[in-house]
């Protein structure tokens, strides 16, 4: 949809919410796609809006730079608007009677690191049928047209951070020394030692433990590792004043 072609329509700006249905309005009002967003009176009752002395109807600011001032813009969608009907103009923007989305900006930390969200996400913006963009540090990056579709561009960025993001959170998934883990049966340890096959680690009580690596699973919820239940625990010597004392091997199933 765009703006009726007999009227001149005014191009302001805008922040919007959005969830699976597609936008909303900071006061949770959706704005469907295809369909001008009528300005309804929620003050002073039933009557024609929007009118000088009253409050009432579809915002938008005359730049963004104003909507960025009144800290409105962080991680929200942002974009251009068009207004018709009977507007009422502010120093800063303007009330109008219809609104539609003109041209939309996504901020990139607002865009899923799983490459599998951004196919629907994208698909209910695209509905509206308006241009879409990231807002990345390197500027402005085309996502989608309303004449050809998908841009290479936008993709090519959303798969390459994917991708960084992939890598970095794998890395960050390797079990180094000095990693805190929960050990069933016997509490937190901390990482001293990793081989190709098991986890040296360190009790509170100078126990030294070994667990084999594939044993040994990451808790989200709790940004640690964990041992998995059932698993075979190597108590191998205690620490005392830095110096090892030696216990016959001993296998603890927990």
């Amino acid at each position: 949809m765009t703006a009726p072609d007999y009227i001149s329509p005014i191009v302001g700006y805008r922040v919007w919410c959005s969830d699976a249905a597609g936008l909303k309005s900071l006061n949770g009002i959706p704005w469907r796609p295809g369909k001008a967003l009528i300005a309804e009176c929620s003050t002073q009752g039933n009557h024609e809006t929007p009118q000088s002395n009253c409050t009432c109807g579809v915002y938008a600011s005359k730049s963004l730079d104003h909507l960025r001032r009144l800290g409105l813009t962080e991680n929200r969608i942002c974009g251009e608007v068009w207004l018709w009907g009977t507007v009422v103009e502010h120093e800063e923007g303007w009330r109008a009677e219809f609104a539609y989305p003109k041209r939309l900006m996504v901020p990139l930390s607002m865009v899923s690191f799983n490459i599998s969200k951004v196919e629907p996400w994208l698909a209910s913006l695209s509905a509206y049928s308006c241009d879409i963009s990231i807002d990345a540090e390197t500027g402005s990056v085309p996502l989608w047209r309303t004449d050809c579709g998908i841009d290479a561009t936008g993709i090519e960025l959303l798969l390459r951070r994917c991708k960084e993001w992939y890598v970095q959170r794998a890395e960050q998934r390797k079990i180094k020394r000095g990693d805190r883990m929960a050990v069933k049966g016997h509490g937190i340890a901390i990482v001293e030692d990793i081989d190709s096959d098991c986890v040296q680690a360190v009790l509170g009580n100078r126990s030294v433990l070994r667990i084999g690596c594939n044993e040994v699973v990451w808790c989200d919820q709790y940004t640690r590792w964990e041992t998995a239940a059932g698993v075979s625990i190597g108590l191998t010597a205690f620490r005392t004043q830095g110096n090892e004392r030696l216990l016959e091997h001993k296998q603890n199933a927990n």
